[in-house]
């Protein structure tokens, strides 16, 4: 069973910076796509940012500009400029592979002075 594990959630405050990693037990090239999704309490998880084996990317609207979704040396990466209020979430990395799709346990953010 594929794991994912992320890590580098805390507390920042406004305007503040945060990078999540994401590692998994298998090669994360074996991935055909893989993102970053966030749920706030009372919300509905939503897609923040996704990277595909061809290194093509793509953001959700309120983080165009603040958040940067990349791989390096085998990790997932979300690095998050600019935080505001409204980022505050647990943060979740997710990669399909082979047709299926796999969670971590998530990564809480909180964004508040």
């Amino acid at each position: 069973q594929v794991q994912l594990v992320e890590s580098g959630g805390g507390l920042v405050q406004p305007g503040g910076s945060l990078r999540l990693s994401c590692v998994a037990s298998v090669s994360i090239f074996s991935f055909s796509t893989m993102g970053w999704y966030r749920q706030a309490p009372g919300k509905e998880r939503e897609l923040v940012a996704f990277i595909n084996r061809g290194g093509g990317t793509n953001y959700e609207d309120s983080v165009k500009g603040r958040f940067t979704i990349s791989i390096n040396n085998g990790v997932l990466y979300l690095w998050m400029n600019s935080l505001k209020p409204e980022d505050a979430a647990v943060y979740y990395c997710s990669g399909r592979r082979d047709g299926m799709d796999a969670w971590g346990k998530g990564t809480l953010v909180t964004v508040s002075s």
